[in-house]
């Protein structure tokens, strides 16, 4: 029997929020540039993604409005929880992305913070806002599904 391939992805956060409020057109992963007590804090799972957005400023791109919870055994070297933190991405791709959010008027937010292996990454996308009818659509087709799915599993046990 082989064993299936271990990808080393550990989950830190996940922003369900962008899911509901935005269409997902593409994904891409980012490096983070962090301080030690924040990888000791990510290690705790202590990250909240629910309002942050990546800006671009002098050909870098940053995270913005990510809080990172102070580390519990820090000292006065601690870091700022809700500080902007710089994406390590290629060049390109930055261009590229950029590109996109000025001429369609895209927004591109964090979807999830993860470990792989001993580095953080984060899986960012470019995204477009739902209004308030797409919103209602998503859900009651969610409903739907779940409520298929009831009737599948009942249906299905003697």
């Amino acid at each position: 029997m082989a064993k299936k391939p271990e990808t080393g992805e550990r989950l830190i956060a996940s922003n369900k929020k962008a899911f509901h409020d935005y269409f997902i057109l593409q994904k891409l992963e980012a490096g983070l540039e962090l301080t030690g007590t924040e990888v000791k804090a990510l290690r705790d799972g202590k990250a909240n993604l629910k309002d942050a957005y990546v800006i671009f400023k002098n050909g870098e791109s940053f995270l913005f409005g990510a809080h990172i919870s102070p580390y519990s055994h820090g000292n006065r070297e601690n870091h700022e929880p809700e500080r902007t933190r710089k994406l390590l991405m290629h060049k390109k791709e930055m261009e590229k992305l950029q590109a996109q959010i000025v001429e369609k008027g895209l927004t591109i937010v964090p979807l999830r913070l993860y470990f792989k292996g001993s580095r953080v990454k984060a899986e960012v996308a470019v995204v477009r806002g739902k209004k308030q009818y797409d919103k209602r659509e998503t859900e009651k087709r969610r409903e739907a599904d779940r409520e298929a799915a009831a009737a599948m599993k009942t249906r299905r046990s003697p």
